[in-house]
């Protein structure tokens, strides 16, 4: 095994990963050494697929709009969950991270008079979300590539997939990764270390996310004995494209799309009459999947999925062209047809992982409520911060990616500038066992074909783990997932070669996602109420007096043991949620 020894590891290369390494170099002046480590190419990132926008106060007083106005909006979209004291730095920040976006360079939409534009999204009072057409993600990820690459003391290490997270006691010691194009495996060891791999939608079949969203940097920490919290809190966006589940953005709406079904009705109506399409997510597709169980829905002749219809066409082509000139070209690509012409076909498909590894209000990852993982931070979807509570408002990911990110950075940087670099020695045998796992699982002459179990999965967790869940569907979800457990020791990876053999880096993949999967449901069938995202049919309305608390998964191995945490509350008492 090779040994890098580097003072910053940044793992993952999206948005909060990159803002991270920036931060970092920024702060030191160029002066420490800081290793970029993405399991694709970094540009490749799902940052790039956000479409939509940026939220952030911008101009303070415009449609009566404020930074407590956005704190008040963030914690009642996430029904009560969130942190509010990590919404309040939220709000706080994020105007000044759009400015700094601005200065790298991203082409935010704008006003004649040149004020950058913002749109309404869902949940959101007033519009606050700014944008650069409906490639936003896209825009901010290639301005933080284009400044990191002029600073030399950042290595960037594409395709290289991190297999093992080494702690040494409550000290973080290195990542073990291989890399793709040689096989080779490597150890970077460094004084911080920050997991900025995204979330972990990739355990439902019908998903919005790219098929490296397997949650990798959340399973490492929770194999090396770190919580995770809130799992049970999957968003599904109410605008999967039928079939596929390609994101169809929810500025779509924001701009003024409507929602019909069989009987051409903008059903919303019955549901969230103030906000109708621009209410929050969980809201939406709840709505959708209650329209089409009531037969008012469609069926697509292909794949045999119930849909509803999202109708931009009233926009107008020179508005979609403007506006969202990526979702009309998505829709001619893969369905053929245009919809300036013709509307587009949707159902709700998993998103966003509101839970993710155990962090602090800094986003240092820790074990239980006050022992922090020394020198270890994680950032973006895959860390819960718990900004988002029990559901996320569009838009306010990027502004969480970007914020942690910058926090993060810089804390690592002042613990890097201060630190001795730790030596090999005492970690030697951990990494041996990494790189033996690794060994032990190409080997391996088992029957079962990971694909398969990847399959089931999907199949499960599309089944009993979706909009509306049940008591008995998670039991058996619950079953399911501890039998694909037992089943995946026993896998065979086809490919014995070294050289990018995605066989073994799928196969790991699938192993996190049943471990993962596991927490999802075990976290679920606990929370007997029904809060934002997830939706219990036997226990239809929010228990405050029971469960305005977090949960927290640790790794056994068997089903997950559970734990709870205190929601902190600072401005904003719960209510009834009511749009």
């Amino acid at each position: 095994m090779q040994i890098l020894k580097y003072d910053i590891a940044v793992l993952g290369s999206g948005l909060a990963g990159m803002r991270a390494s920036l931060q970092a170099a920024h702060y030191s002046n160029g002066k420490l050494r800081i290793a970029l480590i993405s399991k694709m190419h970094a540009m490749r990132s799902h940052s790039v697929s956000a479409e939509g926008g940026i939220s952030g106060v911008l101009y303070p007083g415009d449609n009566g709009d404020s930074v407590d106005l956005h704190g008040f909006d963030t914690a009642k979209g996430g029904d009560y969950l969130g942190d509010q004291d990590a919404i309040e730095r939220l709000v706080n920040e994020a105007p000044g991270e759009i400015r700094f976006f601005d200065h790298l360079g991203v082409p935010w939409n704008r006003s004649e008079d040149g004020r950058i534009m913002l749109r309404a999204f869902g949940g959101m009072s007033v519009p606050r979300t700014a944008f650069a057409a409906d490639k936003t993600g896209f825009f901010m990820l290639n301005a933080l590539y284009d400044n990191i690459l002029s600073f030399p003391n950042i290595d960037i290490f594409h395709e290289h997939y991190a297999t093992h997270l080494i702690l040494k006691g409550t000290r973080f010691r290195a990542f073990v990764t291989m890399d793709l194009a040689t096989g080779e495996r490597k150890a970077f060891l460094a004084k911080a270390g920050i997991i900025a791999t995204g979330g972990a939608s990739r355990v439902f079949g019908f998903t919005t996310t790219a098929y490296s969203s397997t949650g990798d940097g959340i399973a490492l920490a929770y194999k090396a004995g770190v919580p995770v919290k809130d799992m049970e809190f999957t968003q599904f966006h109410p605008t999967g494209l039928i079939p596929s589940g390609v994101l169809i953005t929810e500025a779509a709406r924001g701009e003024g799309g409507y929602l019909l079904n069989s009987q051409g009705r903008r059903f919303m109506e019955d549901y969230a009459k103030s906000k109708m399409e621009l209410a929050p997510r969980d809201i939406v597709s709840r709505a959708i999947i209650t329209e089409i169980s009531q037969g008012r829905g469609f069926v697509d002749e292909t794949s045999g999925l119930k849909h509803v219809l999202l109708d931009i066409r009233h926009l107008g082509e020179s508005k979609i062209d403007e506006k969202l000139p990526m979702i009309k070209e998505l829709v001619v690509k893969t369905l053929g047809f245009s919809p300036v012409k013709e509307p587009i076909p949707v159902r709700p498909a998993a998103h966003h992982t509101m839970g993710g590894i155990n962090v602090n209000l800094n986003g240092q990852v820790m074990l239980d409520e006050s022992t922090a993982v020394d020198g270890l931070w994680a950032a973006g979807e895959c860390g819960c911060v718990s900004v988002h509570g029990a559901n996320r408002l569009g838009s306010n990911s990027l502004s969480q990616c970007v914020i942690w990110g910058k926090i993060e950075g810089e804390a690592a940087a002042k613990l890097a500038m201060g630190d001795d670099l730790m030596q090999v020695e005492d970690i030697t045998e951990r990494l041996d066992s990494a790189e033996g796992e690794i060994d032990k699982l190409l080997a391996n002459q088992g029957t079962e074909n990971p694909y398969q179990l990847r399959r089931e999965l999907w199949d499960t967790m599309d089944e009993y783990v979706y909009v509306f869940r049940t008591v008995t569907g998670l039991e058996v979800a619950r079953k399911k997932l501890q039998e694909l457990r037992e089943r995946y020791r026993e896998i065979y990876v086809s490919d014995k070669g070294r050289i990018f053999n995605a066989n073994l880096r799928e196969a790991i993949e699938i192993g996190n996602m049943i471990e993962i999967a596991q927490t999802i449901v075990e976290g679920a069938i606990n929370r007997k109420e029904s809060r934002g995202a997830h939706s219990m049919v036997e226990f239809p309305t929010r228990d405050d007096r029971n469960f305005l608390k977090h949960t927290l998964a640790y790794r056994t191995d068997g089903f997950p043991r559970l734990s709870y945490s205190v929601v902190k509350i600072t401005k904003w008492q719960p209510m009834e949620r009511k749009y």
